[in-house]
């Protein structure tokens, strides 16, 4: 598994899509959920299947009707990875509480 060079914004929020799923996600599931343009999630998909975080497979739903969707499922390694990079960048409390003095 490689490391990342760039992790925005986009990235993290498709990392909490897939951490958050007990079953591969398709990409217009992710898309809808993350509110991010196709245009920047299948690409981040892509690097990130390349980088070994994510693997990929055709959806073999034979009683679905449309298009044939492509699945998208964390690896092990790169749950790790993808909780330590949420982790990490979870927003600061706003508003710290004042100790006692």
């Amino acid at each position: 598994m490689e490391p990342l060079q760039r992790i925005g914004k986009a990235t993290v929020d498709v990392l909490e899509v897939l951490l958050g799923a007990s079953e591969p996600r398709w990409g217009l599931e992710i898309i809808k959920l993350t509110g991010r343009p196709s245009g920047s999630v299948y690409p981040l998909l892509d690097r990130l299947e390349r980088a070994g975080w994510v693997t990929s497979s055709w959806d073999d739903d034979a009683e679905r009707k449309g298009p044939r969707r492509r699945m998208y499922v964390l690896t092990p390694d790169g749950a790790v990875e993808a909780r330590r990079v949420v982790a990490a960048r979870a927003p600061e409390p706003r508003f710290v509480p004042r100790t006692a003095q």
